[in-house]
């Protein structure tokens, strides 16, 4: 099978997607809650890209390239208003990774996101969100030193630095957390019953 039509459409969902994102970064839209445009733009890609997964399994690197691999991880990974696609990717992400032809980070931050979803304690501390102090910081997660532990066996800094990087970036692309912290959580819990990630 000639894998390179499949590997363009990919990237070409990651482009759209981080176009998209920095278009809201520069409108000063990106931290109040979750986009209509972004969200109706994640599960078009999610969509195109089920149908590719359909059609040639996992885009795994020895598949699709590097860059192609990575831009199918990326839209997965922000594909949150599919629960059940997540959640399919995630099982066929960890088959590859058990058998060398995937990356455990990938995967991590995967299954990271799919637990917060579903308000579980996160494993490797990959995913952040605003508190109530206006400050970006990790979701809930089981211990420090257990994190941390995880962390390394995978590559990844220690969640301290990893926090101090996010806090960075955040105020570099001037993002601003939610007015109203209560309000948008209130709203992102909303969502996530609607969609099917909690009951």
């Amino acid at each position: 099978m000639n894998y390179k039509s499949f590997a363009k459409r990919i990237i070409q969902l990651r482009e759209a997607d981080l176009e998209f994102r920095d278009h809201l970064i520069r409108k000063g839209q990106l931290g109040n809650g979750y986009h209509t445009g972004m969200e109706e733009l994640h599960n078009k890609n999610a969509a195109i890209l089920g149908e590719i997964i359909s059609a040639i399994g996992y885009p795994t690197t020895d598949k699709v390239g590097t860059e192609a691999s990575e831009a199918a991880w990326l839209v997965i990974q922000h594909s949150i208003g599919r629960p059940e696609f997540m959640k399919d990717c995630a099982v066929l992400l960890k088959d590859e990774v058990d058998h060398g032809k995937a990356d455990p980070k990938n995967w991590a931050y995967l299954s990271d996101r799919i637990a917060v979803l579903q308000e579980k304690p996160q494993l490797y501390g990959t995913q952040f969100d605003w508190n109530e102090n206006g400050e970006l910081s990790p979701n809930a997660f089981d211990s420090l030193m257990q994190v941390n532990e995880r962390r390394r066996s995978i590559g990844l800094n220690t969640l301290e630095e990893q926090i101090e990087l996010i806090r960075k970036r955040v105020k570099k692309e001037n993002q601003l957390p939610p007015k109203d912290f209560d309000e948008r959580k209130k709203e992102m819990n909303e969502w996530r019953k609607k969609v099917g990630w909690i009951k």
